[in-house]
């Protein structure tokens, strides 16, 4: 897959590793400004650094409105614009049954999983208005839609980020904004192996090597940014499904 993205600014959330880093390089790969936003400074400054000129590092803290919105801020101040922003930023925790999680860590799980994603998209609304359009991809998960012993919190979180995007898409459909999401499946990252070692739920008896890479969701991400998604508008595309692999390219 080639999609020339020269000039064009990404926003990519939770970008220290996993899909979110991957994404950086798929991105910049297609010649676009990337933008690295996460929690460990030292890492998506690394990151950047590693990328170029064209990369930007920006430490910010997803479940905090006033962070998000100086972010996105210095993004505009840097670039005059951004095109493309995909809200990835996730947590697992607390893997917990209901009846035993603690509630500030499950309120905190929210705080990330759909608040971040509601920040991400209020942030970046009013100039992609602005500008004419753009395109914010929201990160989901199979678990939106179905539900997991002792991922209440993760579950829940994913299923209102769902809404987000329907929701998102009919507002702003109309003022040239594309907003649709990705369910990437299991991938091979960090937090496979959290739910591995937690041992609660199917998800935890898979065997490592069905995981999709990092890389798969990352170009995904880069062919969501053209018409070929429009389909799915205010929807998630699910990269279980072997026609979305074929068409992204990553399987024959």
């Amino acid at each position: 897959m080639n999609r020339n993205l020269s000039g064009k600014v990404v926003v990519i959330t939770g970008a220290s590793r996993g899909i979110g880093a991957a994404a950086l390089q798929a991105f910049a790969a297609q010649g676009a400004h990337v933008v690295a936003m996460a929690r460990d400074a030292a890492r998506i400054t690394a990151l950047a650094r590693d990328i170029g000129p064209d990369a930007m590092a920006l430490p910010c803290d997803m479940a905090d409105w006033g962070a998000v919105d100086a972010a996105i801020g210095a993004v505009l101040a840097r670039f005059g614009r951004i095109d493309v922003m995909i809200n990835n930023a996730g947590v697992i925790d607390p893997i917990s049954h209901i009846a035993e999680a603690d509630p500030a860590a499950w309120g905190h799980s929210i705080d990330i999983n759909l608040k971040g994603v509601f920040h991400g998209m209020k942030a970046v609304i009013p100039p992609m208005r602005a500008q004419g359009g753009g395109t914010i991809i929201n990160v989901s998960s199979g678990a939106a839609t179905n539900p997991l012993e002792g991922w209440s919190a993760y579950c829940a979180g994913k299923a209102g980020a769902l809404m987000l995007t329907r929701a998102g898409h009919l507002e702003e459909g109309a003022h040239g904004l594309r907003i649709l999401g990705l369910s990437p499946g299991t991938v091979a990252t960090d937090m496979q192996v959290r739910i591995k070692a937690s041992g609660i739920n199917p998800v935890s008896q898979l065997d490592p090597s069905v995981h999709i890479p990092a890389d798969w969701p990352a170009r995904t991400l880069v062919w969501m940014c053209g018409p070929d998604a429009d389909p799915w508008l205010g929807q998630d595309v699910s990269l279980r499904d072997v026609g979305v692999r074929k068409a992204v390219g990553l399987i024959a």
